[in-house]
C-alpha cells in the first residue's frame, strides 16, 4: 500500500479502522466501504485493529486514501471537537438528499466515498471539477 513501510501501512490501516468503529459502522459495512476483496469476513477486520495492514489492491487503495482525506478533513473542520467529526457524519444533510454521509458511502460505494470527501474538502471538489486556476 503507498509503497509506505509495513508499519506505516498498519498506523494507517488502525486509524481507519478506529475512525470506522467511532462512526459507528457495522462490520459489514466496513468491508463494504472499504472495498475489501470479495468473500471477506468480516471476523477479519480483528486482523486490521491490531497488526495487519489493507491488502494492497487497487480498489481498497482509492478507498483508503479518500477516507485518509475524509478523516484529515474533518479534524481540521472540529479541531477543538474530535467528536463533532463522527456527528457530523451521522447526520442528514440536504446535499445528500437527506441521506448521511455514512448512508451515502454505505450505499454509493466508491462514488459515494468521493462524493463525502468533495463536500468536506473544498479543494479536492475543485480539483474533481476539472478547473483551472488562471
Amino acid at each position: 500500500m503507498f509503497n509506505l513501510s509495513t508499519e506505516r501501512q498498519i498506523l494507517l490501516t488502525q486509524k481507519i479502522m478506529q475512525s470506522l468503529d467511532d462512526w459507528g459502522l457495522s462490520a459489514a459495512d466496513q468491508v463494504n466501504v472499504l472495498d475489501l476483496p470479495e468473500g471477506t469476513r468480516t471476523r477479519k477486520l480483528r486482523a486490521y485493529h491490531e497488526n495487519t495492514p489493507f491488502p494492497a489492491t487497487p480498489d481498497v487503495e482509492f478507498r483508503v486514501v479518500r477516507l485518509l482525506g475524509i478523516i484529515d478533513a474533518l479534524r481540521t473542520t472540529y479541531p477543538k471537537n474530535a467528536s463533532m467529526g463522527g456527528r457530523w457524519m451521522k447526520q442528514p444533510h440536504r446535499r445528500f438528499q437527506n441521506r448521511t454521509p455514512l448512508q451515502v458511502m454505505v450505499e454509493e460505494g466508491g462514488t459515494g466515498v468521493t462524493a463525502v470527501l468533495a463536500e468536506l474538502d473544498c479543494t479536492y471538489a475543485w480539483d474533481l471539477s476539472g478547473s483551472k486556476a488562471k
